[in-house]
């Protein structure tokens, strides 16, 4: 089956073709690095990532491209209220973005570009759509000509026509049309500021991702992606920037996730309902919070809440029960019997990566893709009850359960079993850590624990542990 990727801009599933052979261009718009990253900002991270590491697993050599937004009004305000500047705010929060991107086990991007260090490629961009028409400058501020391009609106399917009556269009006199939309914005007293050919200002925040991805990807990506409430205006605007410029599609495949709601709420900073990812890191394992976010597809709605953690939570220990107690059968085969995979358990695995890989291939179908792994956890245990296996059926087990935890990662793929003297000192690291109330470190060596299959027992004489 060749792999099928719902375009959201043809709004059907279409194989998936690169422009160059083995290698695959992707462009993911980041965060906005005002504040610490939310669920929502996790979604994307989480999802796209597993995107990447299937095309590499497959073979293809992937750049993949996340940008940090480091400059607009949300950062300016951010310095203000708390009286440094907003470079100081961006590396705060830059920081602290990959604190929790190690904390999901997430690998960097190819690139993490930055707005400020672009400015030069931002600029000469804005410049080439003035110089064709497509821009015009009015008052230190520069907008683009929406109407000039005749396709504005078929990626998000707006009628342009109606858009100047949507809510989500700036009344401004200097337009020329209500739907025009900045390009550069011309510094107020005091704001930090750019030189351009237009006075002192910074960029707007549509034309950033269309310089960058030019910049460092091509004129053309392969795959454009981000949250659903990126469709419009943020990458309708990108859209109309990049073609208008090059004659060329931005991007051969949209790919867009849903949203995330909060107990059946939707998530919003009126009802302050958001959930930040360092918080949720003190409270479940990164394997638990990528099996949340893949157990649902992508393009649909994810609702948060506790009972769906813990299940979560729980679901990851079964699978990884399953593959601590197959690699501790392997490790301790001496008098195994060995020599080539039987035919029965070869086949079995055969079945199980088939079906994984069939529902990756549709369009990552991340739900069925786990349930399969579940299906390989009932074979591995009906294994480990024989009396007797051969190595190499343990091998084969072990070899299907990492191809598929390894584009998925949702179980501790520590090839090593925890050993007893390594167990005793989380343990004293864990009374330890209760004793001065670091509640959060202590929830985190449990779940560790319970993670590579070690139950803890209070008991009149003390805290125990056994192996599952």
């Amino acid at each position: 089956m060749a792999l099928q990727i719902y375009n959201t801009l043809t709004r059907m599933k279409e194989p998936f073709k690169a422009l160059e052979p083995g290698k695959v261009s992707m462009y993911v718009c980041g965060p906005t690095v005002y504040d610490y990253i939310h669920i929502g900002n996790a979604r994307p991270m989480i999802f796209f990532d597993v995107v990447r590491a299937y095309f590499e697993q497959q073979g293809s050599e992937v750049g993949y491209v996340v940008n940090f937004t480091d400059v607009d009004d949300k950062m300016i305000r951010k310095a203000e209220q708390t009286g440094t500047t907003v470079p100081e705010v961006a590396d705060k929060f830059i920081s602290a973005y990959y604190e929790d991107l190690d904390g999901l086990g997430i690998p960097r991007a190819t690139l993490n570009p930055r707005v400020t260090e672009n400015m030069d490629s931002i600029i000469h961009f804005i410049q080439e759509l003035v110089d064709r028409d497509f821009a015009y400058e009015n008052g230190g501020d520069v907008f683009y000509r929406t109407r000039m391009f005749e396709d504005y609106g078929k990626l998000s399917q707006q009628n342009l026509d109606e858009l100047q009556f949507g809510i989500r269009i700036e009344v401004d006199k200097r337009k020329e049309s209500p739907e025009d939309f900045v390009l550069w914005k011309a510094a107020k007293p005091g704001e930090i500021y750019w030189e351009s050919p237009w006075g002192n200002g910074r960029p707007g925040w549509h034309i950033e991702c269309s310089a960058m991805a030019r910049r460092y990807l091509g004129d053309t990506l392969d795959i454009h992606g981000g949250g659903q409430d990126l469709q419009f205006p943020h990458h309708e605007c990108e859209v109309a920037q990049s073609e208008a410029l090059t004659g060329k599609p931005l991007a051969n495949y949209w790919m867009h996730n849903g949203y995330i709601r909060i107990n059946n709420e939707k998530m919003s900073k009126s009802l302050g309902n958001g959930v930040l990812v360092k918080k949720l890191r003190q409270q479940y394992t990164k394997e638990a919070i990528r099996y949340f976010m893949l157990s649902t597809h992508y393009r649909n709605p994810l609702n948060f809440s506790d009972e769906v953690m813990e299940q979560a939570q729980n679901s990851v220990e079964r699978l990884a029960n399953a593959a601590g107690n197959l690699r501790h059968r392997l490790q301790v085969a001496v008098n195994a019997p060995d020599g080539n995979a039987g035919v029965e358990i070869t086949g079995k695995m055969t079945d199980v990566l088939r079906e994984f890989h069939d529902k990756m291939q549709d369009d990552f179908n991340t739900p069925d893709a786990i349930t399969a792994m579940f299906q390989w956890a009932s074979e591995a245990n009906h294994l480990l009850q024989q009396a007797s296996v051969p190595t190499e059926d343990l091998r084969t087990v072990l070899d299907a359960f990492e191809e598929m935890n390894g584009v998925l990662r949702i179980v501790n793929s520590s090839a090593e079993e925890l050993l007893d003297e390594e167990i005793e000192r989380l343990i004293q690291e864990r009374i330890e850590a209760r004793s001065s109330k670091n509640w959060a470190r202590a929830d985190e060596i449990r779940d560790r624990l319970a993670a590579e299959g070690i139950i803890l027992e209070d008991t009149a004489q003390g805290m125990r542990w056994r192996r599952k």
